[in-house]
């Protein structure tokens, strides 16, 4: 008997994971997730966007290595801001931010499908790594 219970667990499982790639390919088939890699890749073409991320990247990193040690200033952390105010002020980045915060509420949504199920008593995407934690 025990070994008709660990097949049905191995089908269980067969099953669950295939309904796991069915699930993950319908959400590469939604339609903001194919703007969203639309607008990712509008960013990664364009050379002003890609200036200032690294621009707010260099002083972002900056800003956090001196606060580290006590050496933050307003000063700096105001650079910081200006910088991360022109990055989001370009056309290709506000666009997908946008569309990055309509996509990352989606997947909200849909982790609140899976995860409000009667039997499963855990946040799926909180617990599994969910992607939009920052």
């Amino acid at each position: 008997m025990s070994i008709e219970t660990e097949n049905v667990t191995e089908i269980d499982d067969d099953h669950v994971d295939q309904l796991a790639t069915e699930l993950g390919e319908g959400i590469a088939q939604l339609p903001v997730y194919q703007r969203y890699l639309q607008a990712k890749a509008k960013v990664e073409n364009d050379a002003d966007a890609q200036r200032a991320i690294e621009e707010f990247e260099q002083l972002r990193e900056e800003f956090q290595m001196a606060r580290q040690t006590g050496q933050a200033t307003q000063e700096d952390l105001r650079k910081v801001q200006e910088a991360q105010e022109e990055l989001h002020n370009i056309a290709s980045m506000s666009e997908y931010l946008e569309v990055q915060n309509e996509l990352e509420g989606r997947l909200a949504q849909i982790n609140d499908l899976v995860s409000d199920h009667d039997q499963l008593k855990v946040d799926f995407g909180e617990k599994a790594g969910g992607c939009c934690q920052d």
